[in-house]
């Protein structure tokens, strides 16, 4: 076998996927198109350069979710997150870091590695010998595109995503809203209550397009035209073709009887339909938008049930580029039509600096393993990369997999715990306390000083 590994793209998942390999004492070599090619994000040639905010997210490693994913990336030893301690800037409860010289601290600190080269250049074809890591990102290039396209069978990878907010489920008031499939549709009891209703009058629905209307929305970089990806039309443009047009689309009353009041006919219906095979976070059905964040929040807690909704992601638009990663990559992230490839980072479907570079930390580890000739134990679903793992690798709904953070929806409920907002805190803090025993039983089970140096 190759005992090289290659790794396409050096941003967070790629550096930090070099890192974790090289320090099991694989060579690897980091083939990066920039500065020869470039992008529109990108400024500089540096690895891991960031490109949107500065920021890590929250670093409380107890009560949230990308807080604890920190703890299991420092725990590990990675080079991401020891260049973001070094680089902090004061944020509060926020991991915000000085971008540049971040950048430039990891760009030296894998370009010191003896067993690490940068070769620059585009890598556009998938190659059928070696092992490879992509960790090309959004901004995959166009022919590398393709080559990947060609090989998954997926249309279209490179498109403007609009995509749907998601909900936890404990925080939707079921007083107001009630399960039931439209038409009662289904062979079972699970399948004829597969989704959640919300209804509206005819008043809240007209407050409800006026808000959507007035909302502020994303606008697009120079030169960009809005293609949609198929079945993903923003409802703040299906709305701009007339007023009535959601309610005969994604907010159609019909085949639906409110069980808390079976003889009002509601004017409007929003559906929510279950987003992971744990039932605790739903998606709004057909409510991708590309309002902002604010207004996101603003206006989808008119919607009745959802005025005290908290959201595990909003939604969004952008130009993205992903696979569906439950149906094309195993548990070791690796292709199953041609297994001598991993994906690591956001084109598997992960969204964020930190979970971009916790799959890279997790993909180098499990690609250095195999060409010394072992297999890691599974990741422990319990900790925040089993979850965040499971879910891109067969966890989320494929027909609707779309880019996901890290939050505590993708995990495992602890029992005995109370739910809803009272028991928020200590839900949160058993989650922690269990991943933290669980990712740290894993690393003892796989110390670096235990598998043989090359």
């Amino acid at each position: 076998m190759e005992k090289t590994l290659h790794i396409v793209g050096g941003g967070m998942a790629g550096s930090e996927a070099a890192w974790q390999a090289a320090k099991m004492g694989v060579e690897v070599v980091i083939h990066e198109m920039r500065p020869k090619v470039g992008t529109f994000a990108h400024q500089t040639g540096d690895l891991a350069e960031m490109v949107c905010s500065n920021s890590f997210r929250s670093d409380d490693d107890e009560q949230n979710a990308v807080g604890l994913l920190h703890w299991e990336m420092r725990a590990a030893d990675g080079l991401i997150m020891e260049m973001a301690d070094q680089h902090r800037l004061p944020a509060g409860g926020a991991l915000a870091v000085d971008r540049e010289p971040f950048a430039q601290s990891v760009t030296a600190r894998l370009r010191a590695h003896p067993n690490i080269r940068v070769e620059p250049g585009e890598i556009t074809t998938l190659p059928q010998d070696g092992q490879w890591i992509f960790a090309t990102g959004p901004l995959t290039s166009e022919k590398l595109g393709q080559a990947i396209a060609a090989e998954t069978g997926t249309e279209r990878l490179a498109f403007f995503d609009a995509i749907a907010p998601i909900v936890y489920f404990d925080s939707i008031d079921m007083s107001k809203a009630w399960m039931q499939s439209r038409y009662d549709k289904g062979e079972t009891e699970e399948e004829r209550t597969a989704y959640l209703n919300c209804p509206m009058t005819r008043d809240q629905y007209e407050a409800f397009i006026d808000a959507l209307l007035a909302a502020d929305k994303t606008e697009f970089h120079e030169g960009e035209t809005a293609t949609y990806f198929d079945g993903c039309l923003p409802i703040e443009v299906m709305a701009e073709r007339g007023r009535e047009t959601l309610r005969h689309g994604p907010m159609k009353p019909v085949g639906l009887t409110n069980s808390h009041a079976p003889t009002e006919k509601p004017y409007a219906v929003v559906q929510l339909r279950r987003d992971n095979a744990l039932g605790t976070l739903y998606n709004i059905v057909g409510f991708q938008t590309k309002m902002k964040y604010g207004a996101q929040t603003s206006v989808f807690k008119m919607i009745p049930g959802l005025e005290n909704a908290s959201f595990a992601r909003l939604g969004g638009i952008h130009r993205n580029t992903f696979l569906n990663s439950p149906t094309l990559l195993d548990a070791q992230m690796r292709l199953r039509s041609q297994p001598n490839i991993r994906f690591a980072g956001q084109i598997t479907g992960v969204e964020g600096y930190v979970e971009s570079a916790a799959m890279g930390l997790l993909t180098g580890r499990m690609a250095a393993a195999e060409i010394l000739g072992q297999t890691l134990p599974e990741v422990p679903q319990d900790s925040a990369m089993g979850a965040l793992i499971h879910h891109i690798t067969g966890g989320a709904e494929a027909k609707t997999f779309q880019p996901m953070n890290v939050n505590f929806g993708l995990f495992r409920p602890v029992k005995g715990l109370k739910g809803g907002r009272r028991g928020r805190k200590d839900r949160y803090k058993a989650y922690t306390d269990r991943a933290k025993a669980a990712w740290a039983s894993w690393l003892e089970q796989t110390k670096l000083d235990a598998v043989p140096a090359v």
